[in-house]
């Protein structure tokens, strides 16, 4: 549904993955890490926050049990969900400072579409790692639970 992000969003035959975990080396060029697969961009998203570094195999099996989840709750293709949360949760507009002869002020700006697919991933992760928190519901339900409220569009997401 939205154009601009079609290029940064990997989902196509090469890329259309069920197990994240392709080993690839996506920091090397900028702009390579756009062809790396959305599912484990989300993936590697999950593994934040120190205790949690370099757990590779945890966040796969989280992104697993999530997409499990999402399809029994709506019926639909979890990667299409994951997608539409995606789109419906990057910021398309954003602050920037502009600094000027000692006074700095903020100026709108648009949001580029790679960006936009970072931020909307970040937004996802860190709104189910906080619903996780203290709380009874696993990480792969608040995943999910992000997932389908940011597809959906409905302000209980963290990322809307």
């Amino acid at each position: 549904s939205d154009m601009s992000l079609q290029d940064y969003i990997s989902v196509k035959e090469k890329y259309a993955k069920y197990l994240p975990h392709s080993a690839g080396r996506y920091a090397h060029k900028r702009f390579r890490k756009a062809q790396c697969p959305i599912v484990e961009r989300l993936t590697n998203s999950l593994m934040m926050h120190g205790r949690n570094n370099g757990k590779k195999l945890m966040a796969v099996r989280i992104v697993k049990h999530a997409f499990e989840i999402i399809h029994l709750l709506t019926g639909e293709n979890p990667l299409q969900v994951l997608v539409t949360a995606i789109i419906n949760s990057g910021p398309r507009e954003d602050s920037t400072r502009i600094g000027r002869a000692g006074t700095v002020r903020r100026q709108a700006v648009d949001v580029s579409p790679l960006r936009r697919v970072n931020q909307a991933i970040w937004l996802l992760c860190t709104g189910a790692r906080e619903a996780a928190f203290r709380n009874i519901k696993t990480i792969a339900e608040c995943v999910a639970d992000e997932l389908i409220n940011a597809a959906k569009g409905s302000s209980n997401s963290y990322a809307i």
